[in-house]
């Protein structure tokens, strides 16, 4: 299936890890599968669990006024806990959470993206079968997994379809942009179906995206947390937390600043991907403050310098510039971005061509600029006159150069 370009075109999405580990502000699914808080504690927390300030609207406007073009919601964790009232399975909220989302982010001109745990580490039929390969003197954990002689591949069967099931309630009642799949680690592709899963689901929604961990299906390369020193070819997202954790833990007051997120932004939108920025709800509902500030204000960055985001792909490579930068899709026009105010001239190397002018986005202040050096195909060093004053942006500086004609590069090793 050709990639979506909404997508490629979106740059920014808000990830939002809610359920019941919010009342206790505990680690979604794992705490208890890694034996941190007891099961039956873990699901106390669904009789609290109570969406009373819950409006998707709020969410919404937010995430419009944070620049971003899409968001995912965690419609089932690993803890097999479902945010709509499906008929399928024992464990949902009883009540329909995704609904007034879908209907708010397409109010926004936003698209809907939903997460879905292949594991459910719940279900009574989940710890049935075992991954092929797996070394017999790994442990098996009793929530994934049962030894090699105990197998039920019946009892995986009626997994599948519950699965199943789901999967044709969350495309049929919401019909999702995109898909966004996790727990893939726990069974092989075959285990999963994954081209019968990927089929019933375009049965739907033809258009939909998958992220990569629909495996053969997949669309495009989710990086988690760690922001990638190369960027992947073809598309690809970052998911990050704006402080340590996904899910609200009223523990974690460790929130990335505006300007590291800022950084974070331009520097996965210059190697061509798209930043998918985690918030964790309260149990009511609600975004924390801290975070809602943070989307706020890279939202006002964004919309200052909308010029050198959206319409772009990815920038020059390492070694052109002392920062990232993007491009516009007309190849004409290239967008510097510099985190820090320049004590001197700002270079640029290896541009074959020519350089029209450039300027401060924004201000439209035209900067002064010129080539030294270069020799036979090795061309010169572009030096471009630092902004200054009230030309600087407070969190990150953006110049538009101005080319000639399109976007050409020298890569050679210079002359010997």
């Amino acid at each position: 299936m050709p990639m979506q370009p909404w997508f490629t075109d979106a740059k920014l999405g808000i990830f939002i890890h809610w359920g019941i580990y919010a009342v206790d502000g505990v680690q979604e699914s794992w705490s208890f599968y890694d034996d941190i808080v007891p099961y039956d504690r873990y699901m106390s927390q669904f009789d609290r669990f109570t969406a009373s300030r819950y409006d998707p609207r709020d969410w919404a406007e937010l995430f419009a006024r944070a620049g971003a073009r899409y968001a995912v919601l965690t419609s089932r964790h690993h803890d097999g806990v479902a945010l709509w009232d499906t008929a399928h399975g024992d464990l949902n909220v009883g009540r329909d959470l995704i609904a007034g989302y879908a209907d708010a982010l397409r109010e926004q001109g936003l698209k809907v993206g939903l997460y879905y745990s292949h594991s459910d580490w719940s279900h009574p039929d989940y710890a049935s079968t075992r991954k092929p390969g797996r070394p017999p003197e790994l442990e098996d954990n009793r929530y994934s997994e049962v030894a090699a002689e105990d197998e039920d591949l019946d009892a995986w069967e009626r997994f599948l379809a519950y699965r199943d099931g789901q999967i044709r309630e969350l495309t049929s009642r919401y019909r999702p942009d995109l898909l966004w799949f996790d727990g893939e680690w726990d069974r092989s592709e075959e285990q999963w179906r994954i081209p019968e899963l990927a089929a019933l689901i375009r049965s739907e929604v033809p258009d939909v995206v998958f992220n990569a961990r629909m495996l053969s299906e997949g669309d495009y390369a989710t990086p988690e947390q760690g922001a990638p020193v190369l960027p992947p070819d073809g598309p690809w997202e970052l998911c990050l937390t704006i402080n340590d954790s996904w899910g609200h833990q009223h523990h974690d007051h460790n929130h990335k600043s505006v300007d590291q997120l800022i950084r974070y932004f331009t520097e996965t939108i210059g190697g061509g991907g798209n930043l998918l920025l985690s918030v964790g709800p309260r149990e009511d509902g609600t975004i924390p403050r801290e975070q809602a500030e943070r989307l706020e204000g890279l939202g006002d960055w964004i919309a200052r310098h909308a010029e050198a985001v959206y319409g772009t792909e990815r920038g020059l490579p390492p070694g052109h510039h002392y920062g990232p930068s993007t491009l516009s899709k007309d190849r004409r026009t290239l967008y510097l971005i510099l985190f820090d105010a320049p004590r001197a001239e700002i270079n640029v190397r290896g541009l074959l061509g020519s350089v029209r002018r450039v300027t401060v986005l924004g201000s439209g202040t035209e900067l002064a600029h010129r080539v030294t050096g270069g020799l036979h195909e090795t061309p010169g060093v572009l030096w471009i006159e630092p902004p200054t004053g009230s030309d600087l942006d407070p969190h990150a500086t953006v110049l538009a150069v101005e080319l000639e004609g399109e976007l050409e590069l020298y890569r050679g090793a210079g002359r010997f």
